[in-house]
């Protein structure tokens, strides 16, 4: 078996790096301090936007470099620099916007980084909880969708948020051709579908390509860890990828299983890996 020296780990955040009550374990604050010693590259990727990962993540918290709004931006963690980010067009947002609304959904449509914390949205009026929670929460930062979105501008991203039906999920997903449609598991009632809209090359895993070519450092020697849908790309571009314990279970059967994320499957990983190298 040939073994390579590993260099850089990423991670998802919530329900993998962080348990169920948002909190990184203290076996995994250790594991992260011993990557660190070993000159290996801790990179955290989230669909949290920036704003909200700071509300997880202490501004000391042991990374390296930050992958937020799946894919969108990058920062430097330890230099709180944001290194690169990407935006859909104004003519991309007015053509999404009149498709979503054709296609009778609830939707958010979010300002670029760093500010896409602030969104306006459409509502159906349709019962749809996990929409009006999420607005809720963010109701400092979000208001109606009442001016034309011709004036909106550019745009991080979009968010429809539909019920569990995989069926309407993709058939909406068909209408995008030209710009990358993520699936997300809802963070708020975990069961709800987040469709995520981007410009055509964001995911976690055109990121995370991104990073290795900036810092040139071997895909090869890569270890990815993750427990949802949209971190698919990104554990198939890292050459070493797990899903927790508690991943949906079509995705347990696409990729080796860790532990749970209430039980520092992180440092599980690391011990596994024996931090120095692995095998293909």
């Amino acid at each position: 078996m040939s073994h390579k020296q590993a260099n850089i780990i990423f991670t998802d955040l919530d329900g993998t790096l962080l348990n169920s009550k948002g909190e990184c374990s203290s076996a995994d604050y250790q594991s992260l301090f011993a990557l660190k010693k070993k000159q290996i590259i801790r990179v955290a990727a989230t669909g949290r936007s920036l704003f909200s990962a700071h509300k997880v993540l202490a501004p000391d918290f042991p990374i390296d470099y930050l992958i937020f709004s799946s894919g969108a931006g990058i920062m430097d963690w330890q230099h709180k620099k944001i290194l690169h980010r990407q935006q859909l067009s104004s003519d991309q947002v007015i053509s999404i916007t009149k498709t979503l609304k054709e296609s009778d959904v609830d939707f958010m449509l979010h300002y670029p980084i760093p500010e896409n914390h602030h969104f306006v949205y459409h509502s159906t009026g349709k019962y749809n909880p996990d929409f009006y929670k999420r607005i809720e929460i963010y109701k400092a930062f979000a208001e109606p969708m009442f001016l034309s979105e011709e004036t909106f501008g550019a745009a991080c991203q979009f968010i429809a948020i539909i019920h569990k039906d995989v069926g309407l999920y993709a058939k909406i997903a068909e209408l995008f051709p030209d710009v990358k449609v993520i699936r997300a598991t809802s963070p708020l009632d975990h069961e709800s579908i987040w469709i995520e809209i981007f410009p055509a090359n964001v995911s976690k895993g055109k990121a995370a390509c991104w990073l290795c070519s900036y810092l040139k450092i071997d895909p090869s020697n890569t270890i990815g860890i993750g427990n949802d849908y949209n971190d698919i790309d990104l554990l198939d571009f890292t050459a070493q990828s797990y899903v927790v314990e508690n991943a949906p279970e079509d995705l347990k059967s696409l990729y080796p299983v860790c532990g749970h994320h209430n039980e520092s499957a992180f440092s599980g990983v690391v011990k596994n890996w024996s931090i120095e190298e692995f095998g293909n």
